[in-house]
């Protein structure tokens, strides 16, 4: 990941986060109309796909799950529209964000308002080192793993290995967990939220069942979801999982400073920027959530400082699947490699 300064640039520490809060509430408004359009344009394509890809089960299994990837793609954007949805920063009207989010929920099979609850604690929590577990990949410190036995260090590594985060991981959260309000379990309106969209899933499930039998879920549903939640938890990963992400013990730790330099600038193609609705600026969208994803953009061209902060190309942020260990020290993110000097 490059985060050496470029001395033709001005530098992102020059001014405070905070500053940049003051900076950027001037992008937090959304346009109706280019908001419509973005909504239109993911999911029009995304009806048509799921037409197309279940016209073409009498003609190629190949050709169905083929159009499954296209699918995904649009439903990964959906998320991210549903994702804009619960920071209120899609429609001016937060009645009419909130009902275009719990009906995105059911083709993402999120239960809307308890991912909206949860979403935010990872919002106001992210980088204490105090109020970990809410939204958030587990991650522990050097001095916590040395304190652990051999058992429960065993299972921080099976959680923490690849297969586990981005093979059994998705499927996992949205197929099993999303289908009850977990760490919401003791509020009624969050059972109301998941259960309401588990109806409708099933419903949406039982209708496609009835006038398509089984090929359409296995060859459609099942490999569309598995692909776009894959995706979309590599992004979640990248997004804070980095080596000079940022993390402190409560006293010392301020939500402004997590958010930017907690949060990583994942620099994608074009196609996949559009597709992830320019989610990879992340260390802007943490900074300030109410800013639409469309304009995120506009905050890079008006801010190159900020366009060169915690960048990460596709390349580099491979590494940092091998990254598992908070070194307060060194303030950095250790593989259990590098680590093992520390704790053994």
């Amino acid at each position: 990941m490059s985060n050496s300064p470029d001395p033709t640039r001005p530098q992102a520490a020059e001014k405070t986060a905070r500053d940049w809060v003051k900076v950027l509430a001037q992008y937090r408004e959304p346009d109706h109309r280019r908001s419509a359009f973005e909504l239109a344009v993911t999911v029009v394509p995304f009806l048509l796909l799921w037409a197309l890809a279940w016209w073409s089960l009498s003609v190629s299994y190949w050709l169905t799950l083929a159009i499954s990837i296209l699918i995904a793609a649009f439903l990964l954007r959906l998320f991210t529209i549903q994702h804009d949805c619960g920071h209120g920063s899609f429609f001016r009207n937060r009645h009419v964000s909130d009902w275009v989010g719990r009906i995105i929920g059911v083709l993402t099979l999120t239960p809307y308002d308890v991912w909206r609850r949860t979403h935010s604690i990872h919002h106001s929590t992210h980088g204490n080192l105090g109020k970990r577990g809410m939204g958030d990949i587990h991650t522990m410190t050097v001095s916590e793993y040395r304190a652990l036995g051999r058992w429960d260090r065993l299972m921080y590594r099976i959680y923490r290995h690849p297969v586990t985060l981005f093979g059994f991981g998705p499927g996992y959260l949205f197929f099993l967990q999303n289908r009850i309000p977990y760490g919401l379990m003791n509020q009624a309106r969050y059972w109301i939220s998941a259960m309401g969209t588990n109806a409708v899933i099933l419903a949406a499930i039982g209708v496609i069942w009835y006038f398509g039998g089984l090929m359409p879920l296995l060859l459609i549903f099942v490999p569309a979801t598995l692909i776009a939640a894959t995706a979309g938890m590599w992004l979640f990963y990248v997004q804070h999982q980095f080596e000079t992400t940022q993390w402190e013990q409560e006293e010392d730790w301020q939500l402004h400073d997590a958010a930017l330099h907690g949060s990583s600038h994942y620099v994608l193609p074009p196609v996949l920027q559009w597709i992830s609705a320019n989610i990879g600026i992340h260390h802007v969208h943490h900074l300030y959530s109410r800013i639409p994803f469309y304009r995120l953009t506009e905050v890079l061209r008006d801010h190159a400082e900020l366009a060169e902060g915690n960048r990460m190309t596709i390349r580099e942020s491979l590494a940092n699947a091998r990254l598992h260990l908070w070194d307060e020290d060194s303030k950095r993110l250790l593989s259990f490699a590098q680590a093992r000097p520390l704790y053994s």
